[in-house]
């Protein structure tokens, strides 16, 4: 991605970091699909040039740390499925719509702005697709596909709007370090956007 004319991120990079902190968004990291990407999220400071390494260094170490703490799936179900009342809630209409709900306007733009990209999210789940992760995996396609400027909106119109304050309740949870390292590091990918 470009930024005030200097080169960020390249696109590769840019892709597969979205792929992967949206995977780990979206899925429990006990779950069969992102058994292959673990790795990876564990090196994510090696992935990039990041402007505050030891940052990035620190929160790797952290997930190491607690990739398999042994409440790891539980701690995912609190943040991310809602068990109780969520102190993060990972969907863009509960931090942008006037009543704070799931499928609010907020959404439905959003929805809208993907079947006009010829976009559609099906993960077997009937959800709102203004989820974090999804959002995250949405922007890598649309960059895999070349475009740019759709992808650009989606960041702009729809994600960049409500996503500091989501990462910002995740980031101070009291449930999981592992959930508030990748909170970290989801915030500097998108500061680096």
């Amino acid at each position: 991605m470009i930024h005030n004319g200097t080169n960020i991120l390249d696109n590769l990079t840019s892709i597969t970091l979205a792929k992967l902190l949206g995977a780990f968004f979206y899925y429990h990291p006990k779950n069969r699909q992102i058994n292959s990407l673990i790795e990876g999220l564990l090196q994510v400071n090696q992935l990039a040039n990041w402007p505050n390494q030891s940052l990035m260094d620190e929160q790797c170490q952290v997930l190491k740390d607690q990739i398999n703490h042994p409440e790891i799936e539980y701690q995912f179900s609190l943040l991310f499925e809602g068990q109780g009342s969520m102190i993060a809630p990972p969907w863009g209409s509960v931090y942008l719509d006037q009543d704070k709900l799931l499928m609010g306007e907020s959404q439905e733009r959003y929805r809208a702005f993907l079947q006009h990209q010829g976009l559609t999210l099906n993960t077997g789940m009937n959800e709102p697709e203004d989820q974090f992760g999804l959002m995250l995996m949405a922007y890598a396609i649309l960059l895999e596909k070349h475009q740019f400027q759709a992808a650009k909106q989606l960041l702009t119109e729809h994600l960049l709007s409500w996503a500091p304050a989501y990462l910002n309740s995740l980031k101070q949870n009291q449930i999981s370090l592992f959930y508030q390292a990748l909170a970290i590091i989801a915030e500097q990918y998108l500061q680096m956007l």
